[in-house]
Parts: C-alpha cells; sequence; structure tokens
C-alpha cells in the first residue's frame, strides 16, 4: 500500500515539476529581453512574409537581438499564423511578448488613396508611387507582365482600364501586387449576372464594353450626357461607321491633353478610330462605374455626332449637316472668347 503510495507521489511530484520548469521556460521565451534599442520604431511586414522573415526583418530593424527566440515565443502562443501585413509603430517594445503584442493587436497604418476616373495606367502609377511610396516602374512592369494577368483573369495584353477608379484604404507598407490585384477585383465585382446578360445582348465581350466605357470616360463630364454619347457610338458600329473619337487621339499623341489639330487625325496607329473602323485593341483609360453602364446600357436615340458646346455639355445631332452647324457655332465660341483675353 505505502509503496503504490510512493510511486504515485514520485509522478504528481515529476508532473509538477514538469509544469512549473514548462512555466519557467515558456515565461523566459516570453519576456526574454530583446534589446530593443528605440522607444518608437516603424517596422513594416510585407504579404507573403514567413515567420522566419518576419524575424530576419525585426533583426535587420535591431528591434530583436535573438531570431530564434522570437521564433519560439510566436509559436509558443500560436501566433504565427495571425501576424497581419501592414506597419507598425513598436512603442517601449522591448521583450517578445511585447513586440508580438503589438505587431498583432496594434493597429497598421492606413493610407487612403483616391483613384481618378479616366486616369490611365501611367497616372495611377504616379500616384501610387507618391501616395505609398512605391516604384511607378516596378508598377507599370506589373501592368503588362503575363503571369500577373494570367492570375488575375485578364485577357488583355495589359491591365489598361481594368483598375477600377475609387476611393480605397491601403495598408502602409502593401506591395505593388497586392494593390493592384485589389483594384483589378474591385473591376471583377461590377460584372453582375445583369451586366453579363446585357454585354451578351449585345453581341460585346467585356474588353469591348471596358474599351467602349474608357472613350465615353474621356468625352463626358457630366453624368446625364454618359448614356447619350454612348448611344452615338453604338450607333456608329451599328452602321459600320467610324467612331472618330477624339479621346483616342489624345491618346497616341506625346503631349497630351492639348486641342487636337488636323495633323493629329492622320496619325497611323491601331488606336487612330478616325482612320480605323471599330473599336480600339483596347482600353484607353480607367473608366468608372458610371461610363461602363453607360457602355452596356446606351440611350436609344437616332444620333450619330456630337461637339462641345464649351460649357462641358454636348450639342447631339442626326446628320454632318447640323453636325456642322453645331461645329461652327462651338468655333465662333471659341473666336469670341479668345477676343475677349486679348482684350484683357
Amino acid at each position: 500500500m505505502s509503496e503504490k503510495f510512493n510511486k504515485r507521489r514520485i509522478i504528481v511530484i515529476l508532473l509538477l515539476t514538469i509544469v512549473v520548469f514548462g512555466s519557467l521556460m515558456s515565461g523566459l521565451i516570453l519576456f526574454w529581453p530583446q534589446n530593443n534599442q528605440y522607444s518608437v520604431i516603424k517596422i513594416t511586414i510585407e504579404p507573403g512574409s514567413s515567420l522566419k522573415r518576419i524575424a530576419q526583418i525585426l533583426n535587420e530593424k535591431k528591434v530583436i537581438s535573438n531570431k530564434q527566440m522570437f521564433c519560439l515565443a510566436v509559436q509558443l502562443l500560436g501566433k504565427e499564423k495571425e501576424i497581419p501585413i501592414g506597419t507598425f509603430n513598436l512603442v517601449n517594445a522591448n521583450s517578445n511578448y511585447e513586440i508580438i503584442d503589438q505587431i498583432i493587436y496594434g493597429a497598421p497604418e492606413i493610407k487612403r488613396v483616391r483613384i481618378l476616373e479616366g486616369w490611365n495606367i501611367h497616372q495611377i502609377a504616379g500616384h501610387l508611387s507618391k501616395e505609398m511610396t512605391l516604384d511607378s516602374a516596378e508598377i507599370i512592369s506589373l501592368t503588362s507582365n503575363s503571369k500577373f494577368l494570367e492570375k488575375n483573369k485578364i485577357s488583355s495584353s495589359s491591365i489598361e482600364g481594368y483598375l477600377l477608379p475609387d476611393t480605397y484604404f491601403f495598408f502602409v507598407g502593401e506591395t505593388p501586387k497586392s494593390i493592384l490585384s485589389h483594384l483589378l477585383s474591385m473591376h471583377q465585382s461590377f460584372w453582375t449576372k445583369n451586366h453579363i446578360t446585357q454585354m451578351k445582348n449585345l453581341d460585346m465581350t467585356k474588353h469591348d464594353i471596358v474599351t467602349l466605357a474608357s472613350i465615353i470616360e474621356g468625352e463626358a463630364i457630366y453624368n446625364s450626357e454618359r448614356a447619350k454619347i454612348s448611344a452615338v457610338y453604338h450607333n456608329r458600329l451599328n452602321i459600320g461607321m467610324r467612331l472618330q473619337a477624339d479621346p483616342t487621339i489624345q491618346y497616341i499623341i506625346p503631349d497630351s491633353p492639348r486641342r487636337l489639330l488636323n495633323r493629329d487625325l492622320r496619325i497611323k496607329s491601331p488606336y487612330n478610330t478616325y482612320l480605323n473602323e471599330g473599336l480600339p485593341p483596347g482600353p484607353i483609360n480607367s473608366p468608372g462605374k458610371n461610363s461602363l453602364l453607360a457602355a452596356l446600357y446606351p440611350e436609344k436615340n437616332d444620333f450619330l455626332y456630337f461637339v462641345a458646346t464649351g460649357d462641358g455639355y454636348h450639342t447631339f445631332t442626326t446628320n454632318e449637316k447640323d453636325h456642322n452647324k453645331a461645329k461652327r457655332k462651338l468655333q465662333k465660341l471659341r473666336r469670341e472668347l479668345k477676343n475677349k483675353r486679348k482684350k484683357r
């Protein structure tokens, strides 16, 4: 009886010893001092970073001095899959526990970025480079990267036109790939079943619609005219008439935007809709939702022409005679404005 009691007693003591030792070791690992010399330091964790890579980043920043102890602490807490991406400010974080706690539960820096309707990929790249401190050349290289296009289900040779303009919130430290992928996914979310059905009713592809929408985006200032402008282009396409869209010329001239000259209309390019029939090879900018909707749902009318009135709106006509009359009216207005400026 006493022998059994002694065995149980030994087992209990051993278990307690293991528990106490384990607790001591856990505490030692979690609160291991990492000799962080900074009271406040900014660190960035990029998408796809492994625990080993994160430890390397912290070590390079001199936030931690012992990478192995940091990794053990993360694994001990079971947080290896919970470390978020982004840029974080670590404040008085000296131990493993303090560093891990602030990274996982601290709020990463967020940047508000507005992508405007009608911007092309070069303008978007420049803006992202400025706002997110990214390499614009890296962004541009991705826009025609075949693997990147395939991964994001873009059948075109470029993502021109497929980055949906809107206001976005990105974590500081996000990569060009993650940002562009998000913009592309937002464009894909536009394509509801109803929109796809309407696209098929028009006997057009997504690429056709996005291309036409980009031309509408280049022409329209006011939403009230988008569907009407769309109708003009649909009417022209239906009868085999050239689109003669000025935004496609602005796309191919190096010093755009400016007033177009007659010689510009003779530039040999597949994007020149004054020389070539049908739609250009692809989008010329990033159309917004309103232009995409206008391309899908054109107004029902017989207009084949339109010309600016000088106030952001347009005069729409069904024949060339009335169109030329509207053009003369615009030219007269321009002369009057030019003379007024000279008199000042």
